[in-house]
């Protein structure tokens, strides 16, 4: 299993190759590629490389899905024996990253299910071999 551990918006997020993940807002629309270069730990088959604080020549591809709105967040301050009330609300706004690939100085890794799709399974029997069987 491989995974990589990201830093954006301010956050530090565990990925692996075909999940998606919520995060900060990112200026891009939807159906657009994105990288990400702040990478601070990459782990393939056991193999872990850790930065200090980034790993060099480590990326992670997405592809943006949406962008929409969190919940609502409510925030009541009150001050006893004021009459003083404050009610405000807040929602954050989300970007959903579907994660395409991890590469780590060149190796691309991809999710499992997609390498397989990749690589089509050529069927190896000639035309006319197919023909005369079916007769």
């Amino acid at each position: 299993m491989t995974y990589a551990i990201i830093e954006t918006g301010g956050k530090q997020i565990r990925v692996e190759p075909g999940r998606f993940y919520d995060i900060e807002l990112l200026p891009t629309e939807p159906d657009e590629k994105v990288t990400i270069d702040s990478v601070l730990l990459v782990q393939h088959d056991g193999a872990v490389s850790i930065g200090q604080p980034l790993v060099t020549g480590a990326t992670v591809e997405g592809t943006v899905m949406r962008h929409y709105r969190g919940r609502k967040v409510l925030v009541y301050k009150m001050k006893p024996k004021k009459k003083t009330r404050k009610k405000r609300g807040h929602r954050q706004e989300i970007t959903r990253l579907m994660i395409d690939s991890i590469t780590l100085n060149g190796e691309v890794f991809v999710a499992q299910g997609e390498a397989e799709k990749e690589t089509p399974v050529l069927d190896e029997t000639p035309a006319e071999e197919v023909e005369t069987a079916a007769e």
